[in-house]
């Protein structure tokens, strides 16, 4: 579905006239589409990653290939109100 602001009205959370280039902690959020849990399953408590899981993890964990500067902390996967690290 096309972004139509009458029906979504998303906003920025980003601080108005702040640098983001400058160095600091930042959060990524990535949702799937519909909120499927499409990435992996907890099986006897540990993540069993599908294709895409495989996928986004390995994304994940090129970022400092391709940004130097940037340096990753955790890898959150979270599902039903239960966060795996």
């Amino acid at each position: 579905m096309k972004y139509n602001p009458h029906i979504h009205r998303r906003q920025s959370i980003r601080l108005r006239g702040y640098d983001y280039s400058q160095p600091g902690a930042y959060f990524v959020t990535i949702c799937t589409q519909d909120k499927e849990c499409n990435l992996g399953e907890l099986t006897n408590g540990e993540i069993q990653f599908t294709v895409q899981g495989m996928i986004a993890s390995v994304f994940w964990l090129e970022i400092p290939h391709h940004f130097p500067n940037v340096e990753l902390d955790q890898f959150i996967l979270r599902w039903e109100g239960i966060s795996y690290f």
